[in-house]
């Protein structure tokens, strides 16, 4: 492949907690049927990136790994068939993309159940040892590899990288929780639990779906002042105020009942709890964040008195890239993605980021290659 150097510069995690390692990678000089080579621009750095750093995932991870999912890059090289996205569009060199973890298409979860996040044999961007083929399978490196069972979509123009590569994971999880949802009603009172990225973009969503109020629960302050501004009626710190107090004033908005739908994107185990006592009898409740392997005590008996329904949303496929990366197309004037970015670092400055990320100092901070 010409003009494409041999290697790639990237971040490698060979050992949890420890610092992240910038390493010479082999960029593979033959692609498979249907996969890319991309030049990644752009990761964004999501709270997964730093569970997986620290070790605590419930999901397997193949050490070493390169860290970073978010990614959109820039098409160098073409396998055959690889011509058109998973929307049908056209593809060529020089087209920016993101892209899936893959699904095989043909085990009991793709077919029958038609659940392809649950793929028997889903092989997923950031997991998988980087010492074997096709080595680049993460998104803070130099170059990317599409594999061929991934979904891709191409980038609207009118989409920066910055809001792309977030769309690749946060906003396609928020999509495909709305899709779980299965609508949001003019009537519907919606209460998200968490304002980090996840939670200000479903609050956008919930907002232009056309639900009647917007509740955020949430902190620091800085970031509940970011929700209203992307569409909640009402926030509710959880720092300055206690669960009695936050249960109170939900039923207050909602004619005493509690929430239609309860949101979850926190990733703290003790929010499940609040989620199902914020729920009105017979609401809807979609847990999102809750990936790590922590543990909280329930009273099993709410599920039931009040005939809830809690349903789970778990990372999303092509059509939730699509629906994400759409959404910032059409509201890219009117609803303020870019103040989610709170910082922008180089490749070697990747272990400042992710201590900050840890630290809860930063919203959306991304990787420019």
């Amino acid at each position: 492949m010409k003009g494409i150097p041999s290697a790639s510069r990237a971040a490698v995690v060979r050992q949890f907690k420890a610092p992240v390692c910038i390493e010479e990678v082999p960029i593979p000089r033959e692609l498979e049927p249907g996969a890319l080579l991309t030049k990644i621009e752009t990761c964004s750095i999501c709270g997964t990136d730093v569970h997986l750093w620290q070790g605590s995932l419930a999901l397997k991870v193949d050490l070493p790994v390169i860290i970073g999912h978010e990614m959109v890059g820039r098409i160098v090289a073409m396998g055959p068939g690889a011509d058109r996205d998973s929307i049908g569009q056209d593809l060529r060199v020089g087209d920016r993309i993101t892209w899936t973890h893959t699904s095989c298409g043909r085990c009991f979860f793709c077919t029958v159940a038609r659940e392809p996040t649950l793929c028997q044999h889903s092989r997923k961007y950031m997991y998988e040892c980087m010492e074997v083929f096709p080595h680049l399978l993460g998104g803070f490196a130099e170059y990317g590899y599409v594999m061929p069972d991934s979904g891709r979509v191409r980038v609207p123009d009118n989409v920066p990288n910055e809001l792309a590569s977030m769309a690749s994971c946060a906003f396609r999880s928020v999509m495909n929780a709305f899709d779980v949802l299965e609508g949001v009603g003019t009537a519907d009172t919606v209460v998200i639990q968490g304002v980090g990225p996840l939670g200000l973009l479903a609050t956008a969503v919930a907002r232009i779906a056309g639900a009647r109020r917007v509740i955020a629960l949430g902190a620091p302050d800085a970031r509940l002042d970011l929700a209203r501004d992307f569409g909640a009626d009402e926030t509710l710190s959880v720092e300055r105020t206690s669960h009695e107090e936050r249960l109170e004033r939900v039923r207050a908005l909602s004619d005493g009942r509690g929430a239609d739908i309860v949101m979850e994107f926190t990733g703290h185990p003790d929010a499940f709890a609040e989620g199902l006592d914020l729920a009105r009898r017979g609401g809807r409740y979609v847990v999102v964040g809750q990936l790590g392997q922590g543990t909280t005590t329930i009273k099993p008996s709410l599920i039931v008195s009040k005939n809830l329904r809690v349903l789970g949303s778990f990372s999303g496929q092509a059509k939730a890239y699509w629906k994400a990366l759409d959404f910032v197309s059409r509201h890219v004037a009117d609803i303020p993605f870019g103040r989610m970015v709170t910082n922008r670092y180089k490749l070697d400055d990747v272990n400042v980021a992710l201590a900050r990320m840890k630290a809860f100092e930063e919203i959306k901070p991304i990787i420019e290659l």
